[in-house]
């Protein structure tokens, strides 16, 4: 199997949860590298990896085929670039880049290197999410009319994270950290809409950055998605509602790959690592081809965030379409901008 090095530009919570075990159970990758500026965390689990104290030596000094930018969004502009015009191929975590202007120009750079460059929308992989496409797909609710995404929290006190709590810092807050979710899989679901109208601000006051969003997107057969977080949520939504002309399909959000990841648990390669729910997670009820009235509890599948990597491996390898590439998740750049700029004139945004 041909061997991909990778290395990792930082050492955090983005790294050791949800890139390093994934880059270290898969046969076809090898982190060959990662920046820890101070530390030295990484040596126990991957003491094969070089560690470098920045960016730029670790650039300058490492064979990777690929480098993986998950450092702070306001940083992923310079460090992505810099990766590009070094000849290496991009991971950047979502949020992509602080807005639509700086994903373009990484875009545009990555095209004219010949390089690729995807962003890491790792929740395309959760077991609800594949559960809406499951449903979607088998057209069981007709035309769809109604959508509702949530994905909310309770987080009421700082967390002192400067890059996602500073509201001077651009990029900073819950529609650049939660938005980016949510709107990626409201295009993924129904594709790019005519207009939004967005509610931004913040919760906990006007010394932190946004807590709290609802955006309206509106798409031209009328249908509408609302798309909704808050921090302030105590009690479980479901997270997804559809509504269509023959029915509806509630799903709760299930996938726990994150909390078991935070926990040690280690992916494995090749199959499912995480189990079966003992439960149902959401209701189907529709009205089927007989006219008759069908009420049923579903299950989800479970999700997997390897096959995020392993489609990087299959690019790379035998040129398979690449995951969620850069020039497509501008869209979602754009529409966050638009979200911006919505909440601040109080007005519905027509877009291009």
């Amino acid at each position: 199997m041909q061997l991909v090095k990778v290395g990792l530009c930082a050492f955090g919570m983005s790294g050791k949860v949800f890139h390093a075990p994934f880059l270290k159970e898969h046969p076809g990758f090898f982190m060959s590298a990662v920046v820890e500026r101070s530390k030295e965390e990484s040596k126990e689990k991957y003491p094969d990896a070089t560690i470098y104290r920045s960016v730029e030596e670790m650039l300058n000094h490492s064979d990777v085929e690929v480098v993986v930018v998950n450092t702070p969004v306001q940083t992923h502009f310079e460090y992505v670039k810099m990766a590009l015009e070094a000849g290496k191929n991009v991971i950047v975590e979502k949020p992509f880049t602080v807005d639509v202007s700086e994903a373009e120009q990484l875009v545009q750079l990555a095209e004219e290197k010949g390089l690729f460059l995807s962003v890491y929308q790792n929740r395309r992989f959760d077991r609800d999410f594949l559960q809406v496409k499951k449903i979607l797909n088998d057209k069981k609710l007709g035309d769809i009319k109604e959508a509702e995404i949530r994905f909310d929290r309770f987080r009421t006190e700082p967390s002192g994270k400067q890059h996602k709590e500073n509201p001077q810092q651009t990029g900073s807050g819950s529609l650049h950290d939660l938005g980016a979710h949510l709107i990626d899989q409201a295009v993924q679901l129904f594709g790019f809409p005519e207009k939004l109208f967005g509610d931004v601000f913040s919760m906990k006051g006007i010394e932190y950055a946004n807590d709290y969003f609802e955006i309206i997107l509106f798409y031209k057969n009328k249908m509408r998605v609302r798309l909704k977080s808050s921090v302030f949520s105590k009690e479980a939504h479901y997270a997804y509602v559809i509504h269509g002309n023959k029915g509806s399909f509630l799903q709760e959000r299930t996938d726990n790959q994150e909390t078991e990841l935070v926990a040690g648990t280690l992916p494995t390669y090749g199959e499912n690592w995480m189990l079966p729910l003992k439960d149902s997670d959401g209701i189907l009820n529709y009205v089927n081809d007989h006219g008759e009235t069908e009420r049923t509890l579903t299950s989800s599948e479970p999700g997997n965030y390897m096959n995020y990597y392993q489609e990087i491996y299959e690019h790379i390898v035998f040129g398979y379409d690449l995951p969620s590439p850069g020039k497509e998740v501008i869209q979602n750049m754009k529409l966050i901008d638009a979200c911006f700029e919505s909440s601040e004139k109080e007005e519905v945004i027509h877009l291009d």
